[in-house]
């Protein structure tokens, strides 16, 4: 059986919010970050193409030994990994894992809302798959679901574009498209992993008493349960508090926009993924 690190994928920067709270929680073991910032954002592409390039860079981490991958990004997980995990993994490697953000974040999030009315903020695809929807339902059937695509904010977040009025103007007119469609939202779920950086500006705009939620506490938590479940995949994650950084573009633009993700400097290698 193969051993080695948690492999971490994100189209761009944003998963680097994911990891550095599966850190904190699971400080113990090594990760191996694989961003694809050579073809970010993934959002407003066709399903084919996710799907695509998202198997593309799971196969490169696998090929790093890495028995367990989290695709760290919204859109890869409404629209590539469950025909990952039912259509590739049986053929490709039975005793690798993948899993996602949505089913993490939609098995808890009915928990914080006492209207049970929630907003959604996400990008095009992700709304367009209506992953979120079906999944929520699946936990919290009585729950009213309101989404709201943003497709500019991941764009700005990338180009470290969005501290400025004109960046203001964009979260605010998405956040108000949001509650215009229902004043009873009074829970707001951040739906990408780049958004976080954009918290403040959006509880700035969100009615008062709003609660406005980030995803990567409830993946950590999740994980930390998959692996008291699946001790058998546990046993192979190495556990040498070692941390690699890997992007698909120019490192030295990758080093100088993580940091604001993941909340330190850090140092990535350059990487090309094999086309199908």
């Amino acid at each position: 059986m193969i051993s080695g690190p948690i492999g971490v994928f994100d189209s761009g920067y944003g998963g680097l919010t994911i990891l550095r709270d599966l850190i904190k929680v699971l400080p113990a073991y090594g990760y191996l970050y694989l961003g694809d910032n050579a073809r970010a954002p993934y959002g407003q592409r066709s399903f084919n193409t996710i799907f695509q390039y998202t198997l593309e860079s799971v196969k490169w981490l696998f090929n790093q030994n890495c028995p367990l991958v989290i695709l760290a990004c919204n859109t890869a997980s409404a629209k590539a990994l469950k025909n990952i995990q039912q259509l590739i993994l049986p053929h490709l490697a039975p005793d690798r894992r993948v899993l996602g953000v949505i089913r993490p974040t939609s098995e808890v999030i009915g928990n914080y809302t006492k209207t049970q009315s929630i907003g959604i903020l996400a990008t095009t695809g992700t709304v367009n798959s209506g992953s979120y929807d079906i999944e929520i339902k699946h936990f919290f059937p009585d729950l009213h679901l309101y989404q709201q695509a943003c497709p500019l904010w991941v764009p700005m977040v990338e180009n470290n574009d969005f501290d400025h009025a004109g960046g203001n103007y964009f979260v605010e007119k998405y956040v108000a498209q949001l509650f215009a469609q229902s004043s009873e939202i009074d829970t707001v779920l951040l739906a990408c992993t780049h958004y976080p950086l954009l918290v403040d500006k959006i509880k700035a705009v969100c009615p008062q008493d709003t609660t406005v939620l980030s995803q990567g506490p409830f993946v950590a938590n999740s994980l930390v349960t998959y692996l008291e479940r699946h001790p058998e995949m546990e046993r192979r994650l190495t556990k040498n508090h070692k941390v690699e950084f890997y992007t698909t573009d120019a490192e030295i633009d990758f080093d100088n926009h993580a940091s604001l993700y993941f909340g330190s400097q850090i140092f990535a290698k350059h990487t090309e993924l094999e086309h199908e």
